[in-house]
Parts: structure tokens; sequence; C-alpha cells
């Protein structure tokens, strides 16, 4: 982690929010979101209402700032420490018919419809509000998704940096990190010349030979501006095609699938 500044969260944020009445207070953030193959992926953690400095996770930090191992590591005790926690998906079709942003949107539905209590208050990483519905009833376009009715209706604090500043943020993006990368080690094994079990479906100099020689698998985007390179544009052929569909139908959207 040789370069990284390694900053510690804390709970100022949620203390504020705690002060002006809200008990239910949590976090989000999202993983995924640059990958050329797999889910956008969107965790939410709820903290509990007394959360002190002390009582934080070991090594609690942003994903970023921390190595694959060690996010392992600290995985059950962070998930233990929430009073609640969900991660929810968007598909790569998702990610190419509607653009990342009603992506991310999607995946941040699926993960508070999983929560079995709705936060009153929710902290998301970034400039952006990905929660709440747009002004507009249309969507960002003629035929899009379908509307569904959010599991959340309290207030939405964009945070810069909040991965970084927040526990709650960091506590989301750590869990949604590992849900994602053991998603994506699952797949190595279906599509083993592309390496996901070491990229997670990330652009890296291995993942790109591969996409040169072997074309564009079942489970990568087709709209991202790397695929104007490739030789071809096919479906894969001769690859195994995973049935399986991350978020919408998932019985348990805090499983690695």
């Amino acid at each position: 982690m040789t370069g990284i500044r390694v900053t510690t969260p804390n709970l100022s944020e949620e203390n504020v929010l705690h002060r002006r009445g809200h008990s239910l207070v949590a976090g989000m953030d999202e993983v995924g979101r640059g990958a050329w193959a797999g889910p956008v992926s969107v965790g939410v953690a709820l903290i509990p209402a007394k959360a002190t400095k002390r009582t934080l996770p070991r090594w609690l930090r942003d994903s970023k700032q921390l190595s694959e191992a060690r996010r392992e590591s600290i995985f059950e005790a962070v998930a233990a420490w929430c009073v609640d926690w969900s991660v929810g998906h968007a598909t790569p079709e998702e990610c190419d018919q509607w653009g990342m942003r009603i992506a991310l949107r999607l995946a941040a539905q699926r993960a508070l419809s999983g929560l079995d209590r709705p936060p009153e208050a929710l902290l998301v990483d970034g400039p952006l509000d990905l929660v709440s519905e747009p002004e507009t009833e249309e969507g960002a376009e003629p035929g899009g998704p379908p509307r569904r009715a959010l599991a959340f209706t309290g207030s939405v604090h964009p945070v810069v940096g909040g991965d970084a500043r927040c526990a709650s943020v960091a506590a989301a993006s750590v869990l949604a990190k590992v849900v994602r990368d053991r998603h994506m080690r699952e797949e190595s094994e279906h599509f083993p010349a592309y390496s996901f079990e070491q990229n997670k479906g990330y652009p890296s100099p291995v993942h790109q030979m591969a996409l040169r020689g072997y074309g564009l698998s079942t489970i990568h985007r087709r709209s991202w501006s790397y695929v104007a390179g490739l030789p071809w544009h096919g479906n894969g052929a001769g690859l195994v095609e995973t049935p399986r569909e991350l978020g919408r139908d998932s019985a348990d959207p805090r499983a690695s699938d």
C-alpha cells in the first residue's frame, strides 16, 4: 500500500445526524464502476446508534486503502458491527442498457431493499445522490427502467471522500468490495482466460491481452470504450455462460453470489 495516504474514518458525520434526531443512520458506497466486466455493486451499512470510536472494528478503512487479504480478514467483524447491511448489484447488461448512473441507482435500490430496517438518514460517498428519485417521472430517457418503490424515504447526505472520512461509509465500502470480489473469483472458474480472480474485472495488462485474444465474455460490458479496439465483439464463443443473474431476484442480497 506504499504511496497511499491511509485515513482513519470517524463518526463525526454520523453523530451530527444522530443529534438531529435520526436514530438509524447508514452509509453507502459503490464498487465496480470502472470495471470492464462484472456487476456494479452498492453496499449499505446501518450502524449502531450508540457507536463510539472504541467500538469501531479494527482496521476499518476505505476498502481501497486495504489489501484484499486485510479486507477479507475484517469482513466478519465489520458485518457483525452493523445493525444491518446489504449489497445490491446491477448486471453488466443493465450497465450497457441504462448507463452507469441509472445502473448505480438500481444497485442502490436493491441494496436498500435488502435491509430489514430502512435508515432514517443516509451518508453516500461522493458528490451525487444515488438514492432519491429524479424530479422527472419518465426517468433518464423514454423506455427507461421500470420504477420501483424505494426502501428509503429519509434524508440523503452526499459526502466527498466519505469512504475515508465516515465509518458507516467505510463499512459499506468494505462489505461491497468483499462481496463483489468473491463473486468475481467465482466467475473466474467459468472464464479462466481473463484472470478475474486477480483483476476482479478491472483493467489490467493480462485482462487486456485476454480480450484481444478471446474477445468479450458474457459478463463483459459491451458499451464501454475499450470494446472499440477489440478484433471482434462476439459473445464469448466457446466459454461457459453463467446463468446466474445478480440483484433483482436474489433471495439474500448479502450473499457472496
